[in-house]
């Protein structure tokens, strides 16, 4: 397995001009390097919260007082609006919307901005600048829904339990086109994409936008709700912490000690660069996932281990939760997850290998090439401000029973354990290696594992051969 070396890159206005004149990559063609130039004299290079898109954070949850309750009036049943009941999929999409991962949008896209978004995955602004947006945010609606909203310029938006949650005013509705949706967005239309079977195949035919007014912070009363900081309370903990820089890693896996010595070696990279207190973002993805990922509770309680082990520091680490749903478009959706980031005030983001990838669905292969994710990061519009961190490759030494950068030197010596493996391992109760995960870690790992197996009683019986 060849090596990606973790550098830096920072980009001159100079060199953002060539950038418009020439459609090149931000990033090197040769490799992601820290221009040397750049740290004559010791003088870092400029940084802390960068602006989000747009240049203000989109926030659209009412405030506490007179508005918030005018909008409940308003969207109470007795008030006559047309309803349109949200999925747990579009609820989740109302908390990205409310709380400006999305910025510069105001809520569920209008036919201009998907269309944007399916083609260019950007956003043109009034200004003419662009602001990256790769992931369609919409809400569908089939065709009885399409009768009661027409006429109207606002509609209720309400939880499973009819509960309205937000409004969306000043409507569109146009065509859901799911054939040019889902190859532009996946790149396939290949049958068991997870994301589409479970959001998109059964969606209506039409689409609905508008501008969101959401009643109140969207919570989920599962005990992880401390975790779920929007990009202002993030900005805010940033600046209390004094942090000079922010690099996010966001993962929906346990957290491993490769892992770990990747982020703990991108902070002392940061830090050799002259930055006096970055700190780590460690970002965790909290909304849909397919079935066969570890649940976010179990996932976060892993989390925790690390940092109570000390893998982590937690003086220089936020644990916070993502609210995105997954939807395992490659590097489609990595641009997403860059950009949601920078709202968040992140001015450095890690990227691995075959990020928000997954297996073809019917084919025997990697639905996306592993090295796309990070090279369209380099080259993907809007995103020019975001300094992209590849991986390293990691891997477990033998020689010094840990979790080490592969050395191409001496390829005898590393054992790569792969998530399949990881997961066979736990299933079944046995350790990995000494120093693969923390021992906390690995414990709550195989206590997931083991609530969901079968019962002993339940297990099939293997054929006796005679």
């Amino acid at each position: 397995m060849a090596s990606t070396t973790a550098t830096f890159s920072t980009k001159s206005p100079a060199a953002n001009l060539q950038l418009r004149k020439t459609l090149r990559p931000h990033l090197p063609a040769g490799g992601f390097r820290l221009q040397s130039s750049l740290l004559a004299g010791g003088r870092r290079i400029s940084c802390g919260l960068i602006d989000p898109d747009g240049g203000r954070l989109v926030q659209l949850v009412a405030p506490e007082g007179p508005k918030r309750e005018a909008l409940r009036r308003e969207a109470a049943p007795p008030g006559g609006l047309p309803m349109i009941k949200l999925s747990r999929i579009d609820l989740e999409w109302v908390h990205v919307l409310s709380e400006g991962w999305a910025s510069p949008l105001r809520g569920f896209m209008r036919e201009a901005e998907f269309l944007q978004t399916l083609h260019f995955n950007c956003l043109r602004m009034p200004d003419g600048s662009v602001v990256n947006m790769s992931v369609p945010i919409v809400l569908a609606i089939d065709d009885v829904q399409k009768r009661a909203i027409e006429g109207r310029d606002k509609v209720s938006l309400v939880d499973g339990n009819n509960k309205p949650v937000a409004l969306l005013k000043d409507i569109e509705i146009y065509k859901h086109n799911k054939e040019e949706r889902i190859a532009r967005t996946w790149g396939t239309t290949a049958p068991g994409l997870p994301y589409v079977e479970e959001a998109i195949t059964n969606a209506g035919k039409w689409l609905i936008g508008g501008d969101l007014e959401v009643m109140e912070p969207i919570k989920y009363n599962d005990g992880l709700d401390k975790y779920r900081l929007s990009p202002a309370d993030l900005r805010e903990e940033f600046m209390k912490r004094n942090a000079d820089a922010v690099f996010a890693f966001q993962l929906r896996n346990p957290v491993h000690n490769g892992h770990a010595l990747l982020m703990n070696d991108t902070r002392r990279h940061l830090m050799e660069m002259g930055y006096k207190n970055p700190i780590l973002l460690l970002h965790p993805l909290g909304g849909y996932t397919k079935a066969d990922d570890v649940p976010l509770t179990w996932r976060i309680k892993q989390h925790e281990k690390v940092l109570e082990e000390g893998v982590l520091d937690p003086e220089n680490t936020v644990v916070a939760i993502f609210p995105s749903p997954m939807l395992y478009a490659g590097p489609t959706e990595v641009q997403w997850h860059a950009k949601s980031r920078i709202n968040a005030g992140a001015n450095f983001y890690i990227v691995g290998r075959d990020p928000a990838g997954m297996s073809h669905p019917l084919e025997k292969r990697d639905l996306y090439d592993a090295d796309h994710g990070k090279k369209v990061l380099s080259m993907a519009p809007g995103l020019e401000k975001l300094n992209i961190l590849p991986f390293k490759v990691a891997a477990y030494d033998k020689m010094l029973e840990k979790m080490a950068f592969f050395d191409p030197s001496r390829p005898q010596d590393f054992i790569f354990i792969s998530g399949t493996k990881m997961r066979n391992l736990a299933k079944n109760g046995e350790n990995p290696p000494e120093g693969f995960m923390c021992p906390g870690g690995w414990k709550i790992l195989v206590e997931y594992y083991n609530s969901v197996a079968p019962p002993e009683d339940a297990k099939l019986l293997q054929p006796i051969t005679v």
